[in-house]
């Protein structure tokens, strides 16, 4: 039987969490993001949209997350020669940590550049030989009095 941890006995703590990932991409892509030359549109700023909307989703993605009472989240994005690292910050008061939700705020944003960029990404075979996503981790955790800082 499948049940989820009962976090009722805990104490509202302050808690923030950060998560960053990147996705490689060709460096003609870069140049046409850079240039407001991709055919969906701007690939960043539809992200950071994306991420602060999974944000506010993880408990319907992930079947053993609480839904969170979400105080603050960003999403910053830096595009590189090669890549575009997403870097997602998510503050909450409450009984459980915040790390899941900004982990999935970086792979969704991450996500969201790739499909938006992927008419430039495709060989001639119509596959992704440079495109990945790599490196999604936990930059940093906290829970406590500077837990919730922003």
């Amino acid at each position: 039987m499948a049940r989820m941890v009962d976090i009722s006995g805990k104490a509202d703590v302050p808690r923030r969490a950060v998560a960053s990932g990147e996705v490689l991409l060709k460096p003609a892509t870069i140049r046409a993001i850079r240039a407001g030359k991709v055919e969906k549109g701007d690939p960043i700023r539809t992200a950071e949209v994306a991420a602060l909307q999974a944000v506010k989703r993880v408990w319907e993605a992930l079947p053993h997350t609480h839904p969170i009472p979400i105080t603050g989240a960003s999403a910053e994005f830096a595009v590189k020669r090669d890549r575009v690292v997403a870097t997602c910050e998510v503050s909450a008061t409450y009984k459980t940590g915040v790390e899941m939700e900004a982990l999935y705020a970086v792979s969704v944003a991450l996500l969201t550049i790739w499909d938006m960029v992927k008419s430039l990404e495709k060989d001639a075979a119509g596959q992704y030989p440079a495109t990945r996503i790599q490196g999604v981790r936990v930059l940093a955790k906290q829970k406590g009095a500077d837990g919730g800082r922003r």
